[in-house]
């Protein structure tokens, strides 16, 4: 199971606020740290609206990308740090550009956002790295994933795919957890889930259902600033999240065989019954079902499964309430 936090805008552009997303990460025991590198020249435009006007300090998008931004240097710096304390540093470029400043950085995987699905020329120059490539399905039809994967195939990229949707928060009737099994029948490569619902749950559920790649926002404090805090877990929630997936991967690695019970042998024989009266029966008497009652443990009379078998049956002995009922006791 691989575990990826992403950080996203979560740092507001802030350099000291990336450092202390990375530290506060390697405690959670997630896998990896993704990113998102923008380069507003080279991605944006000031014609490019908002899709939810949500800051009051930036007037367009371009403004917005634009106080994201962080220099190759403080990239580096980054990826350095990340290394430091056990994290795969994985990002996602929105330029060609933005790809030459991560390869300075020595970034390690490549996550394409669902937005760039279909950005060949992206895509290519980040095939050219050869370096492990994780798609997001998030806006993407089968068609287009279809070319997609048809043009990663045929430059041999190494790559997965995540069910994702493209909603924030994302309510559980848009969750479309059914998509990974499909998209395992589909294209035979690994496949993960993206997850912006902010619940424990969904990230548990996608993992059982066969995601091998979980990959959720985090965040601070959910009152923070920022377009994906509705979407994101605290770091308890993401340790808490992580203790799950865990427990879960490792229950679906060991399937228990229902056609063999003999593990239970002994359990059985303390907490299965055996059948006693309920009353004082004298030699003679028909034993009828109101007769009957069912006392632990097994073994010591009939079996309370085998009630039927001595309804109608006539005793051969007096018994006294609550004794057991054995076969001896009938004729």
């Amino acid at each position: 199971m691989y575990i990826i936090a992403e950080i996203g805008q979560a740092h507001e552009g802030s350099l000291g606020m990336v450092h202390a997303y990375i530290d506060a990460v390697a405690k959670t025991g997630a896998n990896a740290i993704k990113f998102q590198t923008h380069i507003a020249e080279a991605e944006s435009s000031v014609h490019e609206p908002f899709r939810v006007k949500f800051s009051k300090q930036d007037k367009t998008r371009f403004d917005y990308w634009k106080r994201m931004e962080f220099t190759p240097e403080q990239w580096i710096e980054i990826g350095k740090h990340c290394k430091e304390v056990g994290l795969t540093f994985i990002s996602s470029p929105f330029s060609n550009q933005a790809v030459d400043v991560l390869e300075a950085a020595e970034v390690e995987i490549y996550k394409i956002g669902s937005g760039e699905v279909s950005n060949f020329l992206l895509l290519r120059k980040i095939i050219e790295t050869e370096k492990k490539i994780i798609i997001s399905s998030g806006m993407s039809s089968w068609e287009e994933l279809d070319k997609t994967v048809s043009f990663l195939e045929k430059h041999n990229a190494d790559y997965s795919i995540l069910q994702c949707t493209t909603s924030y928060p994302t309510r559980p009737e848009e969750y479309g957890l059914n998509v990974i099994n499909e998209l395992k029948e589909r294209y035979n490569v690994p496949i993960g889930f993206s997850d912006h619902s902010a619940s424990i749950a969904t990230g548990i559920a996608a993992v059982a259902l066969g995601a091998e790649i979980l990959e959720f926002h985090v965040v601070f404090n959910k009152e923070m600033f920022g377009p994906d805090v509705s979407s994101s877990l605290t770091m308890e929630e993401t340790k808490m999240l992580i203790s799950g997936v865990t427990s879960v991967k490792e229950a679906l690695m060991h399937p228990i065989d229902k056609g063999d019970n003999s593990q239970f042998n002994e359990l059985k024989n303390i907490f299965e019954k055996s059948l006693s009266v309920n009353k004082n029966v004298s030699k003679g008497h028909i034993i009828t079902f109101s007769d009957l009652e069912a006392k632990k443990p097994k073994g010591m009379g009939i079996s309370a499964s085998e009630f039927e078998t001595v309804i109608g049956k006539t005793m051969k002995t007096d018994l006294k309430q609550w004794d057991f009922l054995n076969e001896k006791d009938l004729e």
